[in-house]
Parts: structure tokens; sequence; C-alpha cells
């Protein structure tokens, strides 16, 4: 049984940070590309399953760093200079992809359950 777990959310203030964590069971971790989703399934970054490649909106550009640990088959988010509005549940997301990374919903094949992010102003 698959299992995609986010921890890390929390309340924070603007400019303050956070740090999610995704980690992975029941899968071979280090055949899926990975990717961090808010709202309604809006991308907000994504990684290669080396961690070689990476994607991210252009709203968080400058802001956020996804990486990877193939050896704890873990994923994270690193967000910095939260704004209020990256307030939203931020789900983790799995693709079997041999090249690449997770730039959309199209064709991921495992969702976490999320991990709410409040920013207060």
């Amino acid at each position: 049984q698959v299992q995609l777990v986010e921890s890390g959310g929390g309340l924070v203030q603007a400019g303050g940070s956070l740090r999610l964590s995704c980690a992975a069971s029941g899968l071979t971790f280090s055949n899926y590309a990975m990717g961090w989703f808010r709202k309604e399934r809006e991308i907000v970054a994504g990684i290669s399953w080396g961690g070689g490649a990476t994607y991210y909106a252009d709203s968080v550009k400058g802001r956020f760093t996804i990486s990877r640990d193939n050896a704890k088959n873990t994923m994270y988010l690193q967000m910095n200079s939260l704004k209020p509005e990256d307030t939203a549940v931020y789900y983790c997301a799995a693709r079997r992809l041999e090249r690449g990374v997770v730039a959309s919903t199209d064709g991921v094949d495992y969702w976490g359950k999320g991990t709410l992010v409040t920013v207060s102003s």
C-alpha cells in the first residue's frame, strides 16, 4: 500500500519560514518524480527522480526550494519569505517518470492527504 505522508505545516507570520516533508512508503521512491501542490491542485514545485531537475511556479520562484533524499524516501519543500497568499493545504504527489519533473496533475499516480500552512499578516 502506497502512502505519502506530509508534515511540517503550521502557523507562521508573514516573512517567516517553514519546511515541509513528504515521507513515502510502499513504492520504490527513486522511480518516481515528485511534486508539491496546493489549493485546487495548483502546482508549486516539482523534482525529477534523481533530484537533478526541478520546476517552480512563478509565484514561488526564489522563495521555495524543493529537494529529496532517496535514501530516506523523503521529499522536502523549504519555504522562505512566506506571504499570506501562500496559505493553503499543501499536498505531495508522486508520478512514475524516467525523465522529467512533475509540473501538473497530469499522470500523477499517488497523492498525500495534505498539511495545512497558514501565514498570518
